[in-house]
């Protein structure tokens, strides 16, 4: 079942169909659809060393080609500025064969992800992502700043989709208690300083092998933004313990460490009911992040 409205539709053979005509050196490369967890782009792995990956969602071809060219640049900032490994953009490829959008192939990274690992009772894993995300803040901004998209600015500033999550989730969420929390979350002091930010550290984005982060993937959301933004983490994934070891390695301010809540809240509260019966990994990610921020309130 597709996730989107006017969801994208690629297969092995269209893949296999691109690669020939405009990358013939991987012609012959074995290409195998994957399972993912995430929404944006369906991943087919070639070989044993290479991933291609195609946007889901319809847009304009220079929006497309502008989201790959901003991710190949962020991959090769990162690969610089951090010891955990990063995929690399090697070729952007153009639409054709019935698909309508750029598309690339990247390196291809092993180990499994952590929503698939158990890992969030790790205090070692902990300690592994709080050493990516101080290695990510010691980035140079370079002058850049939010871009006013997303999350990592202002909370005010996703009122409106945070009330539209209420009124869908009707039904499936306890809604006043939520609401309640957002407002705590909305009214709280702005961030003192941006600095740079992966700015979608989920468990589908994580690598694990042996326990330990390996990789860090999907880096279009990376740039300058309230550093709290990836403290998201802590609530996607890790359990109490890691999380107060994680804190601890990060010495997080209070007001970072509610800013955080409250962009994991606003988050998770899209996750459950847009993807209650196309992603239910996704949708569960949501529910179990939603309780753990209300237990947390609970426990002040």
């Amino acid at each position: 079942m597709p996730m989107h409205e006017g969801q994208l539709h690629i297969t092995s053979d269209m893949v296999h169909m691109l690669v020939r005509a405009q990358f013939p050196r991987w012609a012959n490369e074995r290409v195998q659809k994957l399972p993912t967890e995430g929404s944006s782009n369906a991943i087919f792995r070639m070989g044993s060393g290479l991933s291609a990956r195609f946007p889901l969602r319809m847009r304009s071809p220079e929006k497309a080609l502008a989201s790959i060219v901003a991710e190949r640049a962020a991959q090769r900032e990162l690969a610089h500025a951090t010891t955990i490994q990063i995929p690399q953009t090697l070729s952007i490829g153009a639409p054709g064969c019935g698909f309508p959008l750029p598309w690339s192939i990247q390196t291809w990274l092993p180990g499994e992800t952590a929503t698939n690992v158990a890992v969030g009772g790790s205090l070692q894993f902990a300690r592994d992502v709080a050493a990516f995300v101080l290695q990510v803040r010691s980035t140079p901004t370079r002058g850049r700043t939010f871009g006013g998209r997303g999350r990592g600015g202002d909370l005010t500033d996703h009122d409106p989709w945070v009330e539209e999550c209420f009124v869908k989730s009707e039904g499936l969420l306890e809604i006043e208690r939520l609401r309640a929390l957002w407002m705590k979350y909305r009214s709280l002091q702005e961030h003192p300083a941006e600095t740079m930010t992966h700015g979608d550290l989920i468990g589908g984005n994580l690598l694990v092998a042996e326990g330990r982060l390996v990789g860090v993937l999907d880096h279009n959301s990376y740039g300058a933004a309230d550093p709290s933004v990836d403290l998201v983490v802590a609530w996607h994934v890790l359990e109490a313990g890691p999380r107060s070891v994680f804190r601890e390695e990060l010495r997080c301010t209070p007001l970072a460490w509610e800013r955080g809540k409250a962009w994991a809240f606003q988050q998770a509260m899209g996750l459950v009911w847009y993807y209650e019966t196309t992603n239910r990994t996704l949708s569960r990610m949501g529910r179990r992040t939603l309780a753990r921020l209300t237990a947390a309130d609970g426990n002040r």
